[in-house]
């Protein structure tokens, strides 16, 4: 089962995907894309990991997070805007194709597989106006394209506004 949870900042989005996955009654792995660049960032890392149950096998994977979906039957990729903007930010995003690639190929094998859920977790950036950068509309753009196709693969689309899901598709939802 793949479940997308979609949301601004400080929407709830990752709260929410723990919960989920803590219901879930599997193994929970956890793959975090982010890193560390700065103090502040470090700060807010920190804070995620204190807010992990410390049974969960954490792997950090900001440019592969695909090659830990093995760690366990449930997984939470937190969060799939950070990876995107790692890969923006390397090299002008050399490889990013074949990486988005590989983890779109994982993420329909994951979600094929009864037995097994992924939980992804992704910032949606595309409810205010076009960014005036290249990166940043090139960013926007690669976003919007992912989380649209992961919806379509996913068995569950969650907005989270307020700490409250919005079942877009799936559970509650009409579909």
């Amino acid at each position: 089962m793949l479940t997308l949870i979609l949301g601004g900042a400080r929407s709830g989005k990752s709260g929410y995907a723990q919960r989920l996955a803590t219901a879930s009654g599997l193994p929970v792995g956890y793959v975090a894309t982010a890193e560390a660049g700065d103090a502040e960032m470090a700060e807010r890392i920190a804070r995620h990991q204190a807010e992990r149950p410390a049974h969960w096998l954490t792997r950090e994977a900001p440019l592969r997070p695909d090659l830990a979906f093995d760690a366990a039957d449930c997984i939470v990729l937190d969060c799939l805007t950070l990876w995107l903007s790692n890969w923006l930010c390397r090299d002008d995003g050399a490889g990013f194709a074949e990486a988005r690639a590989a983890l779109l190929t994982q993420a329909r094998a994951v979600a094929g597989d009864p037995a097994r859920r992924l939980i992804l977790v992704a910032n949606e950036v595309g409810l205010g106006v076009i960014p005036m950068g290249e990166l940043s509309r090139r960013f926007v753009d690669e976003a919007g394209w992912l989380n649209q196709e992961l919806a379509v693969i996913a068995d569950e689309v969650v907005f989270m506004a307020a700490g409250l899901p919005l079942f877009m598709k799936g559970k509650s939802s009409n579909d």
